[in-house]
Parts: structure tokens; C-alpha cells; sequence
């Protein structure tokens, strides 16, 4: 749901009825993971997708329904291989869909409204939703976010020291949670839900959870879906060149909050890089230094001169961040190497630096060079191989370590 908060927000300030349908759980290959959400408002119109296109009937259809019983149901796909044409997954895959009305006059509204108000803000939030249980919980949701006195940013400060929250990589923490709404059971149910879900919004991570109905942690009766919302990742592109013009676009669409450095204001500008979230003139090891990154922060240098390079590489790969690639031939990549180790780089640090940046496309022109990079930084988020799938055998749909994963259980798969 919340991966479209953006339309689900406008929808809710309009006052608009909606159903919003979302993936709880997925088995074996399936092109959408948990979180995935469609929509549809009372006038019909659909947003968001839960499949890639081979349910999205079907669900459209349960929302329309959802809307006129205000009933919240959880749907579970599957390919049929009694008859290929059924409604289900051609791909072969298992998913199970959550739907849930959300009337202007529900009791729950003010809590989606929150939601997603917070979430189209770029805000750290996560909605624990009963996806399974008994029917009178069932779409029941809490919003969890951190407190005023947290730092939500997860950020690394250069000098080695973690953020306020006591840890450099999450994305949410401090000592207290606020929350808003309730799952409609026992105390113990929201306490425990509320536990649960920090832990999971601290990782940035989407799934579901088994708990009882007293709350204690065990499965047993009811399955929450926990949806995580986190500021977007940092993409900072070093070298006002002409490939990182591409690069800028190429990160922007993958949802990066992208950043243009370099130490020349001759080149550093809006004209340049008009789709640049930020640009800044600075030295980009001193601007480094001083500026927030994280564990998903990617790192691209494309300044091609050692001057610039060097101590800059220095301190970006003694940092926890996601990527760090650097562009040249390999000539500059050997120099560069060398030059690494004479500053005082040891071979794990070098060993995180991926250069010459970027898979190998045959790419010539800065937008091609541009996909090649992106290409090489989704494969190593991901754990891609970045060979073609053709004659491959490796799972077309995995499991994304960062973020979140859902299983369909064995009663379901059976």
C-alpha cells in the first residue's frame, strides 16, 4: 500500500472512498513481493499493480466488492494447471492479496490517512494491518513510527560514530514508538505488534508475522502484514560530467534521492543537471565527510582524476555504504589502486571498489554507460548475477535482502 502512498494521499485529502488490495505473501516466482499494492476508488478509477498484469482483474474486481460490502477479505492466487486460462499466476507462482475498504466514514480512516500522509512525506513509518485471524480483526491497522526524540535517518556520521538512535545502519529507532490506531484485540496484541513492527521498520524491511491473539510471539491465530516506509536512498554521483547527466535520470527512476558533487561551480549547475535533487559545489571527499549516509547510500565517482579520486575513495570505502564504484579504464583503475594503498587502504577496503563501474553492455554513449551502471548497482542490492536469463538457471524472482520478504506457508502452498 504504501509503495503508492503518493495517489492514496490525494485520494484521502479528496475524501475519496478507496479499497486498497496488497500483497501479504509470495511462493515460488512471483513478479510482485509483499507490500505491492493496487487501488481502486469508488468511481472506478485503478492505480498500483499486484502482479504485472496476470491477477489484476480479478483483484480489481474484489476491490469493487470491498467497496460495496466494506468487507476486508485476503485472496490467494495461484497457477492452475487444470486450466491454464483460470485467473492465476502463468508465471507459476503463489501470492496471497489482502483487500481492504477504506471508507471516508471507517473508524480506521484517520489511521490510513496518517499512513500514508507520512509515507508521501518521505517519512520513516510502518502499518501492521490482520491479514489472518479472527473476522472481526481482520484489516484492523496500527501506524508505528519513531518518536520525536529518534533519528530517523539512520544516518553514519564520517567520523565513526552512530546516530542518536545507537546504530549506524537502521532507519528508525530512539528509545520510544508512537503509534496510532489499534488491531482491535487484546492490549498485549497492539504491545507486542508495536514491538514487532519497529524492528522491522529499523531494517526498512516489509513482511508478515505470526502472533497469537494474547500476543505473545508464537504463531497462532493471527498473521499481521507489517509495511515499511523509509526515506528514499541516497545516490551521490561525484563529477559533473556528462555521463553522470544520464546517470542523475537513470537514478531518479530507480528512487533515489540523487545528489550532484563536484568542486567546480562552472559545471555544478541546474542547467546541467535539472533532475538533480541536490547539487553541490564542494571538494567531494570534504563534502562527503560532512553529509548523511547509510547503508543503502550508492557511491558513483565519476570524476576520473586522482586528485579528486583518491581522497575521496579513501573515505568512502572505510564507510558502511551499499556501493561505491569508481569510472576509468583499467589502466586508471591499476594507478588508482596503487595510489589507494600508498594512503593506507588495506585489501578488504579495495576490495569493495567496483571499477571500472558499471556490467558490461558494450554501452558507448552516456545513457547506455548510464544503464550500465544501474544495472551493476541493482545486481548487487539484489544479489544478481548479471548474466542473461536466456539458458540460465538461476530463480528469475528473488528474495530482496533489503527489502523484506514474505512466505506463503505450507498449509497454503500445499
Amino acid at each position: 500500500m504504501l509503495d503508492i502512498a503518493d495517489e492514496l494521499n490525494r485520494w484521502a485529502e479528496e475524501g475519496r472512498d478507496f479499497a486498497v488490495a496488497t500483497v501479504v505473501s509470495v511462493g515460488g516466482s512471483a513478479p510482485r513481493g509483499p507490500g505491492a499494492a493496487l487501488a481502486v476508488d469508488s468511481g472506478g478509477t485503478a492505480i498500483g499493480s499486484v502482479s504485472g498484469g496476470c491477477v489484476e482483474g480479478a483483484v480489481y474486481d474484489l476491490c469493487v466488492q470491498a467497496l460495496q460490502d466494506g468487507r476486508t477479505v485476503l485472496e490467494r492466487f495461484g497457477y492452475s494447471d487444470e486450466d491454464a486460462f483460470a485467473v492465476g499466476l502463468t508465471c507459476g507462482g503463489v501470492i496471497e492479496v489482502l483487500v481492504t475498504p477504506v471508507r471516508a466514514d471507517a473508524a480506521e480512516r484517520p489511521v490510513y490517512a496518517a499512513a500514508l500522509a507520512a509515507a508521501s512525506r518521505g517519512e520513516a513509518a510502518a502499518v501492521a494491518r490482520v491479514a489472518r485471524g479472527p473476522a472481526e480483526l481482520l484489516g484492523r491497522v496500527l501506524l508505528v513510527r519513531p518518536d520525536d526524540s529518534s533519528d530517523s535517518s539512520g544516518s553514519f556520521d564520517s567520523s565513526g560514530a552512530s546516530d542518536s538512535s545507537g546504530a549506524s545502519t537502521s532507519y528508525a529507532g530512539g528509545p520510544g514508538v508512537s503509534h496510532e490506531g489499534s488491531l482491535g484485540g487484546r492490549p498485549e496484541l497492539d504491545r507486542t505488534a508495536v514491538a514487532e513492527a519497529r524492528a522491522l521498520l529499523a531494517a526498512g524491511r516489509t513482511g508478515t508475522l505470526e502472533l497469537s491473539e494474547d500476543g505473545a510471539r508464537c504463531p497462532g491465530g493471527v498473521t499481521l502484514l507489517v509495511e515499511s516506509s523509509v526515506p528514499p536512498p541516497r545516490m551521490i554521483v561525484f563529477g559533473a560530467v556528462d555521463f553522470a547527466t544520464a546517470l542523475v535520470r537513470v537514478g531518479r527512476f530507480l528512487g533515489y534521492h540523487v545528489t550532484v558533487c563536484d568542486a567546480r561551480p562552472v559545471f555544478a549547475t541546474r542547467v546541467r543537471f535539472p533532475d538533480a535533487d541536490e547539487i553541490v559545489v564542494d571538494w567531494p571527499h570534504r563534502y562527503l565527510r560532512r553529509t548523511v549516509t547509510d547503508d543503502r547510500t550508492v557511491l558513483c565517482v565519476l570524476t576520473h582524476d586522482a586528485k579528486f579520486d583518491v581522497p575521496l575513495l579513501e573515505a568512502a570505502l572505510r564507510m558502511p555504504v551499499a556501493f561505491v564504484g569508481a569510472m576509468g579504464s583499467r589502466r586508471t583503475h591499476e594507478d588508482r589502486e596503487r595510489r589507494l594503498r600508498e594512503v593506507g587502504l588495506g585489501e578488504r577496503e579495495l576490495a569493495r571498489l567496483r571499477s571500472p563501474i558499471g556490467l558490461d553492455l558494450g554501452a558507448r554513449t552516456p545513457e547506455e554507460t548510464a544503464l550500465s551502471i544501474a544495472a551493476e548497482i541493482v545486481a548487487a542490492r539484489e544479489g544478481g548475477t548479471g548474466v542473461p536469463l536466456t539458458g540460465s538457471r538461476t530463480p528469475i524472482h528473488r528474495d530482496g535482502g533489503g527489502r523484506g520478504t514474505g512466505a506463503v506457508g505450507a498449509r497454503e502452498a500445499a
